[in-house]
């Protein structure tokens, strides 16, 4: 939607979100990170006032925001997958790494609930 104030012309984006969302995703060499960093470092950065002032309330809604944010998930798949020293080590699945196409079906699948799976543990027998 266009509209003129005088010599000016303002454009106003209608069906632009106020958050982030998985729509906005074309492709893995699509996204603009220093966007989804900055998205990101707010929320964090409200994090830390809100718990100084013993705001529980918002500092755990705020939380919960984080953990579900669209921008955050994105930001941990792309640590894991291309930052991480351990990039090339394989998993417990056996990939050692993954396709664009991959992480962004990473992305989509990442619960982050604050509920952790146990450990896998591999016993190795004794010797003795």
């Amino acid at each position: 939607m266009s509209r003129s104030v005088g010599k000016l012309e303002v454009t106003v984006a209608m069906n632009k979100p106020n958050s982030d969302s998985e729509m906005n995703i074309e492709g893995w060499k699509d996204i603009n990170w220093r966007l989804v960093e900055r998205y990101v470092f707010k929320l964090q950065k409200r994090i830390y006032p809100a718990s100084r002032r013993g705001d529980v309330k918002r500092c755990r809604k705020l939380q919960k925001t984080l953990m579900r944010s669209w921008s955050n998930r994105m930001l941990a798949v792309r640590r894991v997958t291309t930052e991480n020293q351990g990039k090339k080590t394989a998993g417990v699945d056996g990939v050692k790494s993954l396709s664009p196409q991959a992480r962004l079906k990473l992305v989509g699948e990442l619960k982050l609930t604050g509920k952790s799976k146990p450990t896998r543990r591999v016993w190795i027998p004794n010797s003795s």
